[in-house]
Formats: structure tokens, C-alpha cells, sequence
């Protein structure tokens, strides 16, 4: 399976000329309780992780959560899929606010290698934990901001964009289609026909966000040619810029 994603084109088969970059700002709203909980919706996303990706074999969940139930849900390596995968359920409680024509409803997921140290007690340590932190901001951040998230969004970590932790070579993020996978999974539908998008993370250089920011997506595609690069994510991966 190629797993390049300068591969990628949009829907219509065009490859995206750019895209918006989402970056952090005071928050206008106080923190606020999210209430109840989407049983569909949840139940719907366990389906779909389980027919895609493999068994789920445990749930961070949060006990007390700001305006989404989020929790984060994890797949153990299989023979078909010899990673991680890690799955967001809570996003698409709220519908983000959307331009005309682009889904409210959205996911996020990211894989990590087979010899990520996933056990609980080295989630102390920022260097092994920031993925986690990763998905659990970028699916809070659209609800947050009163914005949203699709295809070919970025976010740089902060401004000017940081590494995410002590050691960790990465400074942002693009939100962008997997292609590990069956065209199925890329989007997860409910018993009462919602549709919920399923993206997945790319964590970029400083030097492939500022490419991103600078010149845009089609840019970063075209340098993402000279390196392998998916939803899975590779520590040791070279910058491509």
C-alpha cells in the first residue's frame, strides 16, 4: 500500500491548493461541563473501531470533561495492523461550525509503532505521552474556538510553534485522510444516519509547518514526496523540508 500522502486528492480528485491554519488564542468562554453523553454516537464509533481497526482493548476516559465527553480509545497491534491505534469518541457529540458544504461531525486518530511504551506508568513522561495530549486538544479545539476541523488543516503549537515535549522533534500537526485503510473507514456512520468524519494526525517539523503556513498544503505534499509519510506515525521520521 503506498503510504505517501502526497498521494492524497480531495473528493473531487483535485489535490488541495491550501488550507486553514488553526492556531491557539485566549479563550473567550470559561470552562464548561459537558453533559450527558451520546449514546448512539459512542456506540456507533465502537462498531466502526472494531470493524476497521481490531479489538479495542482499553479507554482513557475523562472524569470530568470541558464541553465534549472525550475519551480515547485503544487498538493493540494485529497481524493486519502491526501498530497502535488510537481513536478519539467525544468530538462528535457538538457539531463544529462548519462552512456550507463540509461535515459538522468529526474523529480523530493517530497510530504509533509496536514498541511505543504505552503502559500506564510511562505516561508520566511528556516524551511518551504527547500523542495522547495531541488528539485529546485537537478534538476539543474546534468546540473550544467555536471553529472547526477538516482535511488539510494545521496546527502549529503555539506561536511560534514548540516542540510537544523535552527531546520530541515535532511542533505541529496536519489533520489530513488516513490511507491505511479501507475507503470505509474513513467514515463512520450511526443507527439514525450521522455521518462523522475520521481524520488522522500527522505531526510536522517546524520546518513543515512553516512550509505549510508559508506556501500551503500543496507545498507540503510535494515535500512529503521525498519522505514515507501516513497516520502512522514514525518518532525518527527526517524532516522532508
Amino acid at each position: 500500500m503506498d503510504s505517501t500522502l502526497c498521494r492524497m486528492t480531495t473528493s473531487d480528485g483535485q489535490r488541495p491548493a491550501g488550507s486553514g491554519i488553526l492556531r491557539h488564542a485566549p479563550r473567550e468562554q470559561q470552562w464548561e461541563p459537558a453533559v450527558g453523553g451520546d449514546e448512539e454516537t459512542a456506540e456507533a464509533i465502537d462498531r466502526h473501531i472494531e470493524t476497521h481497526f481490531g479489538p479495542i482493548a482499553s479507554v482513557w476516559h475523562e472524569f470530568a470533561s470541558d464541553l465534549v465527553n472525550l475519551h480515547v480509545y485503544l487498538v493493540e497491534p494485529t497481524p493486519d495492523r502491526p501498530y497502535y491505534t488510537l481513536v478519539t469518541s467525544g468530538m462528535s457529540e457538538l457539531p463544529m461550525a462548519v462552512p456550507d458544504g463540509h461535515s459538522p461531525y468529526a474523529e480523530l486518530m493517530i497510530s504509533l509503532p509496536a514498541d511505543w511504551p504505552l503502559s500506564a506508568g510511562n505516561f508520566r513522561d511528556d516524551a511518551v505521552s504527547w500523542p495522547l495530549g495531541l488528539l485529546k486538544m485537537a478534538a476539543r479545539l474546534p468546540h473550544e474556538y467555536r471553529s472547526w476541523l477538516g482535511p488539510w488543516h494545521s496546527i502549529p503549537n503555539g506561536q511560534p510553534a514548540e516542540p510537544y515535549a523535552p527531546g520530541v522533534p515535532f511542533a505541529g500537526v496536519l489533520i489530513a485522510p488516513m490511507i491505511r485503510c479501507a475507503d470505509e473507514a474513513h467514515t463512520i456512520v450511526t443507527a439514525g444516519g450521522k455521518e462523522i468524519s475520521l481524520l488522522a494526525l500527522v505531526p510536522l517539523h517546524p520546518a513543515e509547518m512553516d512550509l505549510k503556513v508559508t506556501s500551503g498544503t500543496d507545498a507540503l505534499l510535494d515535500a512529503f514526496s521525498r519522505v514515507d509519510v501516513s497516520e502512522l506515525f514514525d518518532p525518527k521520521r527526517a524532516s522532508s523540508v
